[in-house]
C-alpha cells in the first residue's frame, strides 16, 4: 500500500500532462484536419494537390520518425527552438490532423448532394451552405470516428518520452526505477490510461446520445 501512496502523485503529475497534450494536440489537429478536408474537396487544383501530398506523406510515414523530425529536425535549424512540450503537441496535432482530413471529408461526402443545390437555390453561398447545411451534418457523422481518433492520439502520447517529455509512460518508468516493482507499478499505470480512455469513450457517447435526441 505504501508503494502505491508514493507512485501515486508522481503518476497522477504524468497523467495530467498527458491529457493537456492530447487535448491540445487534437484541438489543433481538428483545426489541421478540417481545412485540409476543405483543401482535399477543393475544385483548385493545386490546393487538393497539397492536401492530397500532406495526408499521404503523414499516413504513410511513422509517427516517431514525424517526432523525431519535429523535434531534432526542425530544432537543427539556427531560427527554430521548440521545447519539447510543445513539439509533443505539434507532432499529436499534424498526425491526428491528417487522419482528421479524411475523416471529415467523408464526412461531407456522405451528405446527399441535393442538400447544396437545394441550398444554393435559396440564395446560399458555397461557404453559408457548408456552414450551416453540411457540416452540422456530417460532424454528427464523423463523432464516432473522431472518438476512435482521439484513443489513437492519446495513445500515442506514450512515444512522447522519446523527446524527454514527462508524460505518463515516462513517470512509470522513472518509479519504476526507483521502486524495483514493475510488476505494481506498470499495473498502474495501465489502469490509469483505461480510466482516461473510458472517460473519453463515456463522453463521446453521451454527446453522440444528444444529437440523437435533436
Amino acid at each position: 500500500m505504501e508503494i502505491f501512496q508514493e507512485a501515486l502523485p508522481v503518476l497522477w503529475a504524468g497523467l495530467k500532462l498527458t491529457a493537456y497534450i492530447t487535448l491540445l494536440g487534437l484541438l489543433f489537429g481538428f483545426i489541421i484536419g478540417l481545412i485540409t478536408a476543405l483543401f482535399r474537396l477543393s475544385p483548385i487544383p493545386p490546393l487538393r494537390w497539397i492536401a492530397i501530398w500532406f495526408i499521404n506523406f503523414v499516413r504513410g510515414t511513422p509517427f516517431l520518425v514525424q517526432l523525431f523530425f519535429i523535434y531534432f529536425g526542425l530544432n537543427s535549424l539556427p531560427f527554430i527552438s521548440l521545447q519539447p512540450v510543445t513539439a509533443g503537441v505539434v507532432g499529436i496535432a499534424i498526425n491526428a490532423g491528417a487522419y482528421i482530413a479524411e475523416i471529415v471529408r467523408a464526412g461531407i461526402q456522405s451528405i446527399d448532394k441535393g442538400q447544396t443545390e437545394a441550398a444554393r437555390t435559396l440564395g446560399l453561398t458555397s461557404a453559408q451552405t457548408m456552414r450551416y447545411i453540411i457540416l452540422p451534418q456530417a460532424l454528427r457523422r464523423m463523432l464516432p470516428t473522431f472518438v476512435n481518433q482521439a484513443i489513437i492520439s492519446l495513445k500515442d502520447t506514450s512515444l512522447l518520452s522519446v523527446i524527454g517529455i514527462a508524460e505518463l509512460t515516462q513517470r512509470g518508468q522513472v518509479v519504476v526505477s526507483a521502486t524495483y516493482e514493475p510488476f505494481k507499478i506498470w499495473g498502474m499505470v495501465a489502469l490509469m490510461y483505461f480510466i482516461l480512455i473510458y472517460l473519453l469513450t463515456k463522453l463521446g457517447d453521451f454527446i453522440e446520445r444528444r444529437y440523437e435526441l435533436r
